[in-house]
């Protein structure tokens, strides 16, 4: 119920949004009531049996959609399995560790001409671009869980005897899981900004395309209503992660408490 009061602040900005786009009747920037109106009619007009989504929504948000959690999960997998082996081999760290700082620092956006020249315009070049932006906070996350872990567990391992796959399963992976879930929300978020840059180079649909209609046609409907549809998509994408972090990492909630 606390939590619930504490939502007062969003629909006092959406009414000071209201009044304030009503005054100035500004034509690039629309009042909510609008913006709902829009997205509803192209959108969520369609038959019950879909969900309410029209031909348009279907064409363009669920490929978006596609696009984004498989980029995100392969960036995911490939993060978590090199970030645990890197962080738990020094010297495996010491021969990756400047290569990593040198790709990471390099901005996704910059090699979207490399990747469409690699796999030409389309999926693999999108989901390329979505990889490999997002693929960083989860690998030096999973890097630092796994390589600053207490000296104590080892210990125990070692005193019980503990196989390879036990230590891994049962004392560095659950070790690593709240630095790596710290990665995993970073990442959404990024990848959700990739999949817009993604789908604004010769793309045929998706919501980055929409918008890009949006703005060269000066539909300011359309435009403000791609952009509050990826707020949207971006809150409930980080709800369900603190929910499934909250599910798998009771333990360490507890602990802290």
């Amino acid at each position: 119920m606390r939590r619930l009061l504490h939502l007062w602040i969003v629909p006092a900005v959406l009414v000071l949004w209201e009044v304030i786009t009503r005054l100035k009747e500004d034509p690039f920037f629309l009042p909510p009531t609008k913006i709902v109106a829009h997205m509803h009619e192209v959108w969520f007009s369609g038959p019950p049996q879909r969900l309410f989504l029209t031909d348009e929504a279907i064409g363009n948000i669920l490929p978006s959609l596609q696009r984004l959690l498989l980029g995100w999960l392969i960036a995911c997998v490939l993060g978590v399995l090199l970030g645990v082996a890197i962080g738990r081999s020094r010297r495996l760290g010491d021969y990756v560790d400047p290569l990593i700082n040198f790709l990471r620092a390099i901005p996704p956006p910059v090699l979207v001409p490399v990747f469409i020249a690699i796999f030409t315009i389309g999926a693999e070049m999108q989901l390329a671009t979505i990889v490999f932006g997002v693929v960083w906070p989860v690998l030096l996350n999973s890097i630092d869980g796994a390589r600053y872990i207490e000296r104590l567990y080892f210990e125990t391992c070692d005193v019980f005897r503990f196989s390879r796959s036990v230590r891994l399963f049962r004392v560095i992976i659950p070790a690593a899981l709240p630095k790596i879930f710290a990665g995993l929300r970073l990442s959404m978020s990024t990848a959700l900004i990739l999949m817009i840059i993604s789908e604004l180079v010769g793309s045929t649909d998706g919501i980055g395309y929409l918008a890009m209609l949006a703005q060269g046609s000066m539909d300011m409907g359309g435009l403000w209503s791609s952009i509050v549809l990826l707020g949207i998509l971006g809150l409930l994408l980080n709800f369900i992660l603190l929910r499934v972090e909250r599910r798998v990492l009771t333990w360490h909630h507890a602990a802290r408490t």
